[in-house]
């Protein structure tokens, strides 16, 4: 129980975020079936009635996840109300949170029994629950929270993710037409379909995320100068990818309806990465639930010319002090020196007490020090991978790099934790930010490992080659959701604009990588450029990270 109160910050924005994902999945899906289950059932393509299974079998995966998610997230509520307060059982089981959860998870559970491919049940009546799903997570979000002008906030909130659902969540139904339908008249029908409908979701989104940012945001300074601006303009970087994908799409489907002989599979991958970009941008919804608006800090934001100081590129250090001459090293020799005899120590640092540790010039030292280093690695991976690029076989070694920035991580990122430190290796993952480190490293050391292998040839199956844009998918996802324990609101703006471009650098090598690997060899040699110079840049970035 413990544990999970300390770790619930990370991991409750880790289970909005998936929320989201099977809120828009099976919102998405009845909206789909709305529009197009009878124009797939009256097709002649055989593949027309498979769509329709499929597409209600991933309705039903869809809303029975998010049932479980919801059930999750009450678990969490009540352990974080009765573990930190004292409310309990019964008081917490009527709180306004839990209230909601429990009206998604039925919502959620009901649309699940009645969406089989063998209830056919008419996606109206699913209609009325997946409106019960939105008004759920309306009634948890910052609109119900504030004070003044609930009712014109909650309508933008609904705009907003009604929109996201339709367009983002009703893509993986529109991919599983495309793969099933064989006639391409038939699919170039459901494409034009599916276009007016993604484009009404565009609009409502659209509508809502621009009324909820004036709203919330407040004014320019609120938009640089706090973390949930950043995270904003962050957001709306994404979208307006998404937006660029999409407007190829929406031109590829006018080809297919004027040429039989369109191709389809740049319309299919591009549309796999509409929606895999979505998914980050609402694990990026998800952090923004859980930091309170720009406009409620309008005499804390962070001034243009503090910003302009950070961020003024320096030669970076490659000087470090010693470990034991930092802050909680430091505090811990003394209190050990002061310890009666025969007496265990207090302890300088309790991992998951909720208490930032100090943050003294030798830890930032320490910390820029462990960032140009691995400005070092990956500006060195990126190099040798333009250099494989073009042509260069020795340099496919590249991947290698990645192991060394692993291992140098697992000793230097987190002084007062296990290799270093006193406090053990399970102890310190109490901590969500040594969590996280732990989560990053892994993956840096699986991309390495796995990505050598496929480039040497020891690993030839042509799916293995995903692996490396799909944790460089992942990394950069839950860098968007990687929060660092400061106490300074200055300090933690600060960083969080120097992670910010490094996610989004990492979502653009991943998705880069994956079109390279998807789309018909030869077709768009500009992505075999995109992701090795999106991987430079991150090196570029992080050798120029400052904290001071």
């Amino acid at each position: 129980m413990a544990l999970l109160v300390d770790i619930l910050g990370f991991f409750d924005v880790l289970l909005r975020g998936l929320g989201l994902v099977a809120q828009s999945l099976t919102v998405g899906g009845i909206v789909f079936l709305l529009c197009l289950e009878r124009a797939l059932a009256r097709q002649r393509d055989a593949g027309g009635a498979a769509t329709v299974v499929t597409a209600r079998r991933l309705l039903r995966v869809a809303a029975l996840l998010l049932a479980v998610i919801a059930g999750l997230k009450i678990l969490a509520t009540i352990a974080i109300l009765t573990g930190t307060t004292d409310i309990g059982l019964a008081k917490a089981l009527t709180a306004n949170v839990v209230i909601a959860n429990a009206g998604a998870l039925i919502a959620a559970a009901a649309t699940a029994a009645l969406a089989g491919p063998h209830r056919g049940r008419s996606p109206a009546t699913l209609l009325l629950f997946g409106l019960a799903i939105l008004a759920a997570s309306i009634a948890t979000s910052h609109a119900v929270a504030r004070l003044d002008d609930r009712v014109p906030l909650a309508v933008l909130s609904f705009l907003h993710q009604a929109g996201a659902a339709v367009w983002i969540g009703g893509i993986p139904y529109f991919l599983v037409a495309l793969a099933r339908l064989q006639r391409l008249p038939d699919a170039a029908y459901v494409a034009a379909r599916f276009s007016a409908m993604s484009m009404a979701g565009v609009a409502a989104l659209l509508v809502g995320a621009l009324g909820l940012a004036v709203v919330y945001v407040g004014s320019l300074n609120g938009l640089y100068g706090t973390s949930y601006g950043a995270m904003v303009a962050t957001k709306a970087v994404m979208l307006g990818g998404i937006l660029c994908l999409g407007g190829a799409n929406f031109f590829a489907v006018r080809r297919m309806a004027a040429d039989d002989s369109a191709p389809v599979m740049r319309l299919r991958r591009f549309a796999e990465v509409e929606a895999g970009i979505g998914v980050a941008v609402f694990l990026a919804a998800a952090s923004l639930t859980s930091v309170p608006p720009a406009v409620d800090f309008a005499g804390d934001q962070v001034a243009w010319r503090d910003i302009v100081a950070r961020m003024t590129p320096h030669w970076p250090s490659f000087a470090s002090p010693p470990q034991q001459v930092l802050s909680i090293p430091a505090l811990q020799a003394k209190l050990d020196a002061a310890s009666a005899p025969g007496n265990a120590p207090r302890r300088a640092y309790v991992p998951g007490a909720g208490i930032p540790p100090p943050q003294t010039p030798e830890d930032i030292a320490w910390s820029e020090f462990n960032h140009h280093w691995s400005g070092v690695f990956v500006l060195v991976a990126g190099l040798l991978a333009l250099m494989d690029r073009a042509g260069a076989r020795w340099a496919r070694h590249w991947p290698l790099v990645f192991i060394g920035l692993s291992g140098f991580l697992i000793v230097r990122s987190d002084p007062e934790a296990w290799p270093l430190g006193d406090i053990g290796f399970f102890e310190s993952m109490r901590e969500p930010e040594v969590l996280q480190h732990r989560i990053f490293m892994s993956l840096v050391a699986v991309l390495g490992i796995f990505e050598w292998m496929v480039r040497t040839g020891r690993i030839r199956a042509r799916r293995a080659a995903l692996a490396f844009p799909a944790l460089c998918i992942a990394g950069g996802t839950l860098l968007l959701s990687h929060s660092h324990a400061l106490a300074d609101f200055k300090e933690e703006l600060l960083i969080e604009l120097t992670h910010l471009p490094l996610a989004v650098l990492a979502l653009a090598a991943g998705w880069a990588r994956w079109l390279e690997l998807r789309l018909p060899a030869g077709k768009h040699p500009i992505l075999g450029w995109v992701w090795p110079a999106a991987i430079t840049g991150i090196g570029v970035l992080l050798l120029l990270y400052r904290e001071s």
